[in-house]
């Protein structure tokens, strides 16, 4: 007993594993009692136990090993671990229970295998299983054979995997143990249950009773679909789910479960591959060409024999397919073409995907073979090509298919047809694109009018069989020509035909179809489809709606909506009929004259043809008007161009008549349903007017709108035709620049290259140089689109030439084509689906390829010159390979038919001279450039062997295959590299070279891909096999590969890819998915596909070396390539387990002897010359995308000089834990070793960045975290990296900133962030900016994280290498596929944004629409203030206003085609806003005609428009509005990137301007704002050229808006209103003074703003705020700014126009025309000067239709004779300016004679001519005093009229009173009292101070005393001059000037001299509007500070003339206000302002 109690004492573990069989009871009873108590599947007590599970299970004692099961059994059920043990235990459960008698042991050890199947490990359970089966012992076999059929029966199929189980049946059977004979057939039943047919074909050749019995058996079997009945743990919810379905008593899975059931076993899969080519007989080849034709069948049905084998395997089978291939083509043995047919049928069976390399060659023959009519050899022929087509794609034969029919034999037609309509029924919508469907139906089209009635109905059934597969809405383009009773007969046979697959795409379709063959049976045409239609037909219907969901269409068409590369040039077509084109019938002359006459002014029609170009012009103004007032649908376009054409037409001389016609072309084009009938008309005139200096751009104008109404490509090729049938070398190139500009406007799609090459190639050899230049800058632009291909057309262009070519087109490299602005809102009915428009790009680069026209040289191949490349001698076979050369440099581009060379060129591929195999492989990229995407057909039998090239042993070959390689799947894509085995077998081979080189192609290229083939998985073995390769390299790459594949195939189905492999292996492969899994990359989004586009620079920068040219990529290959020599220092930690326990025994012995000592040794000059040497390139640069040795042995040597040797031991050690060891060294030196760490700083971080490759996380913590120290003691040291040391490491850091770890990702972002105090920001921002580049996501997001930190601590000037570039590269992030990375630009953006503000819009440049919004929704989230508080700002960022200035001119940049949308939307609101408010009916009567055509013609516009108005940026105005105490002169702070401005300046001023009529007064006041920036800067203030008007109407929007609207508003703060008036009129004010922009207002706009302004000054409301009369005397000022500097007559005649309407007005103020005569009269002042410039015809026709409305009598009526009064003042004094010659300027009226205005002009005349002759006479009569003999009385009068005119006229005041100064001072006698006599006293006192204020200057007494007076009438006169006339007239008008000028000036003048504006309270007046009502102002008032800040940095000395008569008080005021006496001067001033006050009452 005491044994006994020792061993009870023990703990169960212990118990467990004791000798003691009764200790082991005790300890399995006690351990199944703990088992079933755990509760917790994860708890640690299991882990105790799990070494002891196995001898749980494997006991010697039965009684304790039947205990030991059950506790396994409780163990593997709930423990969390137990997946561990699975390989151990179930070896164990077959070798040690399943041979127990006992059936109880037996039961449980099976239950053990099925537990551990359901927890996930069934792979592992069957591997053991299955080799039990081999075991000796027959009870094991048995038993391993019923666990398996147990499980199979209760997981299913999906878990348990056949086919193992299936190649070992045919064993079982042969057994010599019934037992387990009698098993496999219970096992070979259970199969059958879940496979059904599939299992037949393995089973063939077994014993004929047992299969007989084993028929029986099956045919019991229920005919249902099984179900399992056991469940994983992953799918314990589907087995509750299912319960819950059988107690409802349904059975709803049945129909679900059959469609994935059902095809997941193919009969194909389970066969073994039979070997057969080396079993032909071995005369075949010999036999197979003997002349007996009995010899030649032998041959074939020896062949026949062995290609009945169902599978087999792969091999090459070239000969014996040329072989056949002959027999079918040339025998004459129709018996024999048969036989080989069938021979290929088993060959194309059996070998499936395998013989798709083959089926190029094949199926031209057997094609062109139909020609036979006897039935069994037809059907032969249709056996085998059907077979064959199942191997290959349509795509990849299309080219053979089409060739032959154009047959004139009607039997291959025939058959070819129905072969393609057999063929067409396995294609689905995807596999049958567009791009393939046009060449088939342009083809069957031809057929079905063919003679032959056999051949017709063939034809219909192809294509009706198309219309199902793909639907009508995809063949209908096709049909647009077939009559109705053939397009009926094609939807008849549509409608009988029945798909393959129903509608399912791709994947199950290729299941079905190999279900289809289970051995031979479906390769016959008809019956064979019968068949498979029957099985198809039950479930066409479910499966139909599947693609629904995804469909772009309606559900029916069922076309999915990313249909790959192929889709994309489909959807091109697809908006081909949604776009109407108009047709129009050639009308004759009569019917347009009779059209025109209907729209257009009798009299303009009859003035078209006048010889007097006035009228001709007047005639088009008409011409223009009526057809801006047209509407579209009653606007007869031929007729009106015709009438345009008709005589004088495009021959007209006068260049405003041509001006003018050629505008109106444009308004039709674009305003009328305009039709290329029309623009035949036209198109020749405008291309004769391109090239003319003055009529050019009208031209252009109008080609544009032709363009955009009947489509660029049309419109195009017109006008390059005309142009070039022209000998005008300026039409050329400007026809050629208007094309450049407007491919740019429309984009590229629908171009016909070809015809501009010609036309290119002709300009490129004009003469003329501009021609020349135009056609390359063309070609620039065409590159943009087209890419390197283009260049190939012009290679045989001179030198000289060529490089301008190539410089133009290196301009262009890396840049992205611009989005089309024009063409697009018309053209496109709705938006297009977004798969398509992901892959309209990819389209745009496969058209062009697809224009580009081919040479077919398969007869320049000839047998001799293949014998010439597979001859002995290599310098016969390096002729050769010179000769295929030169045939393809020649051909350009070819078709894909090449003859043999395919195999000739194969052969040489593997050539014993290493450069002929360089020669074929550079041939061969030239034929994959010049075949392009066809080079498709030839990727199997080409292609791959080029990837076996890929192991040679030399570099430089490699190199070359992987340029090869690059440049073939840069023309075919992925797809055929990837489909079938090749690949897989070239990963097979154990080649190091080979296998490192394919797996780091397949990294680059997977990522890129959004799908791959099924094929891919095939790969994995193999992918696992090199994991584990001897090679350190290839585990890399295998490394680098994993997550892409993962990306392709997911985890899952990787992880069960492991279940082969060995134990351990699995582990390993398994822990590095796990890793992959973190690292794995998001598929590539549908846009990214335009990475494969042949233009460079379209596709993500990552992927561009793809698409790069050929040679940039074998250059770029061979630069990486000296990577096979690689080390594993970088991977060393994996081997650290073996590695590191035999080291550390070694280096202990000395470590105590020479550690004392500094670690780091000063070596003077030491790192200079290191940089020297690497600058010099002695040594490698460091750069890497891993580590080599040559790195690793270059850093050693170098560190060997200056680091302790045991140091160095320690950091170079293959051990990570001697890395830790050596950084921790190094972190205790760092204090003590300052210097030292100095010195060796770049080795040292060199060093680090070794260690960032790494894969062991501590060691990468401990590197941080000393990196850390070292950057702190670097700033604290001021020590600055130098820049070989910042190259050779940040970015290697910044690799780190992408892992997966958090505190990594942290430790590394505070590096980066110290390193900014020891490297200039700046400077970091590029390698940050790299990093952004990275395939990883997390590295991405983090560094533009960084990069939004950088901004925001320093400023944009940090952004390199200009903000713009830096903004734009982070805003293509905003578009990234992943979340994160998104989030992070949108996040660094808005940081950039809540710094700068709206400059970055301008700066980030055009963003999709999609990218835009998400951006502008983030930074409205992320306001950190709101809108309306704006003061607020100033207190949370104090910092920020210094930037105010720069600020606020950084406009906003939105996307160019809201803006005009955005407008619209305003004037839309302004519209209804105007009709709604009949209150203030003033406003909405005086709207003018001109400017309503123009809002209904927005209004009609039918663009879709976004009323959504963006945030926008809050200026701190009120920083602008603050009143300024003592002023200082300051120089305006430009911001450093308005110049940036410029790029895309008219859409953003066009944004800005939209705002100013924005309904918010903040946007509207910032719009002012950044408006007021530009306008004050004389260099900018250009670029509001040709935007006047639109800014006008947007203020005079605003004014309406606020009188309207805003004073309505009682909550609105009325300050706001001040605010914003201040802003508007301080804006017009400088835009006013400004001659050149303001003469560009037009009438309308000034009629409109004066009627706005007017109306402002009679708002009563405006009086009763606070501010409100310095409102009105800022109006004042802007009124007179607008009279002087608007185009003179264009403000003339508006103003006539606005009296006009005023006076109509019944309900219209008196006070509004009073005050518009007041202005007229101002301009009639102004007339002496302003008469020259000024239309007088357009001023006459105005006064004339005024006159006509009222006419004189009216007039009397009116209450006032003002009006009247004014006519005739502004008509006297035009006539006193122009004398008779007045009356030559009626030309514009059309009938002079009965107009009033002409007979009294004549009355006018008659009556100055009489004044003027009395007064000449007195004039000479009277004489003066003699001054000076020589100069006689005349002369001297002259010479003082002259000098007075220039002291009267208002700009040579000053002149002209020095002028008198010198001439009294010279003669003295002389009297000037004359000249003065007749001038008001203002004017005589004016002269005499002057002469005064001259004459102290001269004699240098200083400035006039402060006290002199001004005159009290000095307002009176404007202009002052002699003539009493004018004078009266200014009298009249004196009250328009008041004293607020004064005031306001004097406030400029207090503020330039720092004086207070602050005590002096003076009364004001204001003038027009209450002339007679004094109001007193403060001086404190709010408004005088806003709008004198506004005006004041900007008002130079002279522009403060704000009238012209205040001139002269500003010039003795200013001059006045000196600093000497303050008091005296203010004193003097308001005594002043005091009398020009009391003079006015």
């Amino acid at each position: 007993m005491g044994d006994d109690s020792e061993w009870m004492k023990l703990s169960v573990d212990q118990k467990c594993e004791h000798k003691l069989w009764k200790a082991r009871l005790s300890g399995y009873e006690e351990a199944l009692k703990i088992f079933q108590k755990i509760k917790d599947e994860k708890s640690p007590e299991w882990s105790k136990y799990l070494g002891l599970i196995k001898k749980f299970v494997t006991d010697s004692n039965a009684v304790v090993q039947l205990k030991g099961l059950e506790a396994a059994l409780v163990y593997v059920e709930n423990a969390h671990v137990a997946g561990k043990t699975t390989g151990e235990v179930v070896s164990g459960v077959v070798s040690k229970v399943f041979n127990q008698p006992k059936a109880k042991a037996k039961e449980l050890g099976t239950e053990i295998c099925l537990m551990y199947i359901e927890i996930e490990k069934g792979e592992a359970v069957q591997e053991e299983l299955l080799k039990g089966l081999d075991s000796k012992n027959p009870k094991i076999t048995v038993a391993c054979i019923e666990t398996l059929r147990k499980a199979l029966s209760e997981f299913g199929s999906k878990i348990i995997l056949l086919k193992p189980i299936i190649k070992v049946l045919p064993k079982l059977f042969e057994s010599r143990e019934k037992a387990i004979r009698d098993e496999a057939k219970l096992i070979a039943v259970e199969i059958y249950r879940w496979i059904r047919d599939a299992l037949k074909a393995p089973l063939q050749n077994i014993n004929s009773v047992q299969l007989k019995e084993l028929e029986e058996e099956w045919l019991k079997l229920p005919t249902g679909v099984p179900k399992p009945t056991r469940f994983l743990r992953s799918q314990q919810e589907l087995e509750a789910k299912l319960e819950q379905q059988q107690s409802a008593g349904g059975d709803a899975e049945g129909g679900g479960d059959d469609g994935d059931e059902a095809p997941q076993i193919d009969a194909y899969e389970l066969l073994e591959a039979v070997e057969i080519l080396s079993k032909l007989p071995k005369d075949f080849y010999d036999k197979i060409e003997a002349k007996k034709w009995q010899e030649r069948k032998e041959a074939l049905e020896a062949v026949e024999v062995l290609v009945k084998n169902p599978k087999l395997e792969a091999g090459d089978y070239s000969d014996l397919v040329k072989a056949l291939k002959k027999v079918v083509g040339k025998d004459t043995n129709v018996m024999l073409v048969a036989l080989a047919a069938k021979c290929l049928t088993g060959l194309a069976v059996g070998l499936r995907k395998k013989f798709g390399q083959y089926a190029g060659h094949v199926v031209p023959t057997i094609l062109e073979k139909f020609k036979e009519k006897k039935p069994q050899v037809v059907q032969a022929l249709q056996e085998a090509i059907d077979a064959i087509f199942l191997t290959t794609t349509l795509q990849s034969i299309s080219e053979d298919i089409l060739a032959v029919m154009d047959n004139k034999n009607p039997t291959i037609k025939q058959q070819t047809s129905l072969f393609i309509a057999r063929s067409f029924r396995h294609c689905t919508s995807s596999t049958l694109p567009k791009s393939l469907l046009k060449p088939f139906c342009a083809a069957l089209l031809k057929h079905i009018n063919d003679s032959a009635p056999e051949v017709r109905d063939a034809a219909f059934e192809a294509l009706g069989t198309a219309l199902k597969v793909v639907g009508e809405k995809a063949v209908n383009p096709f049909l647009a020509d077939v009559d109705k009773l053939k397009l009926d007969r094609i939807k008849e046979c549509s409608e009988k035909v029945e798909l393959v697959y129903g509608k399912k795409a791709g994947a199950t379709a290729d299941k079905r179809e190999s279900k289809a063959l289970p051995g031979k049976t479906a390769a016959s045409g008809a019956a064979g489809d019968k068949d498979v239609k029957e099985a198809a037909a039950p479930k066409s219907g479910p499966l139909k709606k599947a693609p629904a969901t995804k469909a772009s269409g309606p559900p029916k068409k069922g076309k999915p909506a990313v249909s790959g590369a192929s889709g994309g040039s489909g959807s091109k077509n697809k908006k081909g009929p949604d776009v109407k084109e108009i047709v129009e019938p050639e009308l004759s002359v009569e019917v347009c004259e009779e059209k025109a006459s209907v729209v257009l002014p009798s009299t303009c029609l009859q003035l078209l043809d006048s010889s007097n170009w006035k009228e001709r012009l007047a005639c088009m103004e008409e011409f223009q008007k009526a057809v801006e007032l047209m509407d579209r649908t009653e606007m007869p376009c031929q007729a009106l161009v015709r009438m345009l054409a008709k005589k004088p037409g495009w021959k007209e001389t006068n260049f405003q008549v041509m001006q003018m016609k050629l505008h109106i072309v444009a308004l039709i084009a674009q305003k009328g349903n305009f039709s290329k009938t029309s623009a035949q008309v036209v198109l020749d005139g405008l291309v004769d007017k391109i090239g003319d200096v003055k009529c050019g751009n009208n031209a252009k104008e109008a080609l544009t709108a032709i363009a955009e109404a009947c489509l660029l490509p049309w419109t195009a090729e017109q006008v390059m035709s005309m142009a070039f049938s022209q000998k005008n070398p300026k039409n050329q190139s400007e026809t050629l620049n208007w094309l450049s500009n407007a491919i740019k406007e429309f984009g590229f799609s629908g171009l016909n290259v070809k015809a501009f090459i010609s036309n290119v190639k002709t300009a490129l050899a004009a003469t003329n140089p501009a021609v020349r230049t135009s056609a390359i800058t063309l070609l620039g632009v065409m590159y943009l689109y087209v890419g390197p291909p283009l260049r190939m057309f012009f290679e045989d262009e001179k030198t000289a030439l060529l490089s301008q070519i190539d410089a133009e087109f290196e301009k262009m490299q890396g840049q992205t084509p611009p989005a089309p602005t024009r063409g697009t809102s018309k053209n496109i009915g709705g938006g297009t689906d977004e798969g398509e428009d992901g892959d309209e790009p990819d389209e745009g680069g496969s058209d062009v390829v697809d224009l580009l026209p081919r040479v077919e040289i398969s007869d320049k191949i000839t047998l001799e010159l293949i014998s010439k490349i597979g001859d002995k001698n290599w310098k016969i076979r390096k002729e050769g390979l010179d000769e295929v050369s030169s045939i393809i440099n020649e051909a350009k581009f070819i078709q894909p038919n090449i003859g043999e060379l395919p195999a000739a060129l194969k052969g040489r591929l593997n050539d014993s001279n290493k450069i002929l195999v360089q020669q074929t492989l550079s041939i061969l990229q030239q034929l994959a450039v010049a075949m392009g995407p066809n080079v498709k057909q030839h990727v199997k039998n080409l292609g791959i062997p080029i990837i076996t090239v890929l192991g040679d042993s030399k570099n430089n070959v490699r190199a070359a295959a992987l340029a090869t390689v690059n440049a073939w799947a840069e023309q075919t894509g992925m797809k055929e590299w990837l489909e079938g085995e090749d690949l897989s077998e070239e990963l097979k081979k154990e080649n190091p070279f080979l296998r490192q080189e394919l797996l780091g192609w397949l990294a680059e290229k997977l990522p890129t891909l959004r799908s791959t083939p099924t094929d891919l998985i095939l790969c994995v073995p193999h992918l696992y096999s090199c994991l584990e390769d001897r090679n350190g390299d290839v585990r890399k790459k295998a490394q680098d590969a994993l997550p892409f594949f993962m990306m392709h195939l997911g985890y899952e189905k990787m992880a069960k890819a492991t279940g082969k492999l060995k134990p351990t292996s699995k582990d390993q492969v398994l822990a590095m998915l796990e890793k992959a899994k973190a690292n794995m990359p998001a598929k590539p989004a549908a846009p990214a596909k335009a990475s494969s586009k042949p233009a460079g620079g379209a596709g993500p920068a990552k992927f561009q070396p793809v698409s790069a040219p050929v040679e940039d990529s074998m250059s770029s290959s061979v630069e990486s390539k000296p990577d096979p020599k690689k080390t594993r220092g970088g991977g060393v930690s994996k081997a650290k387990s073996v590695q590191g326990k035999k080291m550390p025994s070694k280096s202990s012995l000395k470590e105590d002897d020479d550690k004392s000592g500094p670690i780091f040794i000063i070596v003077p000059n030491g790192k200079e010359q290191r940089m020297r040497d690497e600058k010099a390139l002695k040594v490698l640069k460091w750069n890497f995308t891993t580590p080599r040795d040559e790195y690793i042995e270059q850093l050693k040597l170098q560190m060997s000089s200056c680091v302790a040797r045991w140091l160095q031991d320690e950091m170079f050690h293959s051990d990570f834990q001697h890395h830790n060891k050596a950084l921790a060294v190094m972190v205790d030196h760092l204090e003590s070793e300052k210097e030292g760490v100095i010195s060796c700083l770049d080795l040292i971080l060199k060093w680090l960045t070794l260690r960032f490759f790494d894969t062991n996380t501590s060691v990468l913590m401990k590197a941080l975290e000393y990196l850390k120290l070292l950057f702190t003691l670097l700033s604290d040291e001021e020590y600055h990296l130098t820049e070989n040391e910042a190259s050779s490491f940040i970015p290697y850091l910044i690799l780190k900133v992408g892992e997966p770890k958090d505190v990594i990702r942290k430790d590394v972002r505070a590096i980066l962030n110290r390193m900014c105090l020891v490297y200039p920001a700046s400077k970091m921002f590029p390698f940050i900016m790299e990093g952004t580049k990275s395939k990883n996501s997390k590295q991405r997001a983090e560094c533009l994280e960084e990069l939004g930190c950088l901004v925001e601590s320093y400023g944009m000037n940090v952004c390199q290498p200009t903000p713009g570039k830096a903004l734009k590269e982070m805003a293509i992030h905003i578009g990234d596929r992943d979340n994160t990375v998104r989030n992070a630009a949108l996040n660094t953006i808005v940081t950039v944004y809540n710094v700068h503000g709206d400059q970055v819009f301008k700066l980030i440049g055009n963003l999709s629409e999609k990218d835009m919004s998400m951006l502008e929704e983030r930074i409205k989230r992320s306001a950190k203030r709101p809108a309306a508080a704006p003061i607020k700002q100033v207190e949370e960022r104090p910092q920020r206003t210094q930037n105010l200035n720069s600020n606020a001119n950084m406009l906003r940049k939105g996307p160019a085609e809201d803006m005009s949308s955005r407008l619209k939307i305003m004037y839309r609101t302004y519209r209804i806003q105007a009709r709604s408010l009949s209150g203030h009916s003033e406003a909405t009567h005086t709207v003018p005609r001109e400017f309503q055509l123009d809002l209904d013609e927005i209004e009609n516009d039918n663009g879709t428009v976004r009323c959504e108005m963006p945030a926008l940026v809050q200026h701190k105005l009120d920083d602008i509005f603050e009143p300024v105490l003592i002023p200082e002169p300051k120089i305006r702070a430009v911001s450093p990137h308005f110049d940036d401005m410029h790029s895309n300046t008219a859409s953003t001023i066009n944004f800005i301007i939209s705002q100013v009529a924005s309904g918010d007064i903040n946007t509207s006041v910032q719009a002012l704002t950044q408006i007021d920036e530009v306008l004050r800067q004389e260099d900018k203030s250009e670029a509001m050229s040709g935007h006047i008007d639109q800014f006008l109407i947007a203020t005079f929007m605003q004014l309406r808006l606020i009188y309207n609207t805003h004073m309505a508003d009682e909550k609105l703060d009325k300050d706001e209103i001040i605010k914003l008036y201040s802003c508007i009129i301080g804006n017009m004010i400088s835009l006013f003074q400004m001659e050149n922009l303001a003469r560009e207002a037009s009438t309308g706009v000034l009629k409109d703003l004066m009627h706005g302004l007017i109306t402002l000054m009679l708002d009563s409301r405006i009086e009763d705020l606070e501010e409100g009369q310095q409102v009105f005397r800022s109006v004042n000022l802007l009124v007179v700014k607008v009279l002087e500097k608007s185009d003179q007559t264009n403000i003339l005649s508006a103003l006539l126009v606005l009296l006009q309407d005023s006076l109509l007005a019944t309900a219209g103020s008196p006070k509004f025309s009073e005050l518009v005569m007041k202005c007229l009269w101002r301009m009639v002042r102004l007339l002496p000067d302003t008469i020259n410039s000024i239309n007088l015809d357009r001023i006459l026709l105005d006064i004339h239709i005024f006159m006509k409305v009222f006419p004189k009598e009216k007039l009397k009526q009116c209450k006032s004779e003002f009006p009247i009064r004014t006519l005739k003042t502004l008509l006297h004094t035009l006539c006193k300016l122009k004398g008779p010659k007045i009356l030559d300027h009626l030309t514009m009226i059309d009938n002079k004679n009965e107009s009033e205005l002409e007979a009294h002009l004549c009355r006018m005349m008659k009556h100055s001519l009489d004044q003027m002759g009395s007064k000449s006479d007195k004039e000479t009569e009277k004489g003066a005093s003699r001054i000076d003999e020589k100069a006689s009385k005349a002369k001297v009068n002259d010479f003082l009229a002259e000098i007075f005119k220039k002291i009267g006229s208002k700009e040579n005041t000053k002149e002209g009173l020095a002028e008198l100064y010198e001439y009294k001072k010279k003669y003295s006698d002389a009297d000037i009292e004359p000249f003065l006599k007749n001038s008001s006293q203002f004017f005589q006192s004016y002269v005499e101070r002057g002469l005064r204020v001259i004459e102290m200057e001269r004699e240098g007494k200083g400035r006039i005393p402060s006290s002199t007076g001004i005159s009290p009438q000095m307002e009176v006169s404007c202009v002052p001059t002699p003539t009493s006339t004018v004078s009266s007239v200014g009298n009249t008008n004196g009250e328009e000037v008041g004293p607020s000028v004064y005031l306001e000036r004097l406030k400029i003048l207090r503020q330039r001299c720092g004086l207070e504006n602050t005590k002096d309270d003076r009364p004001a007046l204001t003038l027009l509007s209450k002339p007679s009502v004094p109001a007193v102002v403060s001086s404190t008032d709010m408004l005088h500070s806003k709008l004198s800040q506004i005006r004041e940095s900007r008002e130079q000395h002279h522009h403060l003339d704000l009238d012209s008569n205040q001139m002269h008080s500003a010039a003795t005021t200013s001059s006045s206000s000196s600093s000497s006496s303050t008091a005296a001067n203010i004193d003097d001033l308001k005594k002043r302002l005091e009398r020009i006050k009391s003079s006015r009452k």
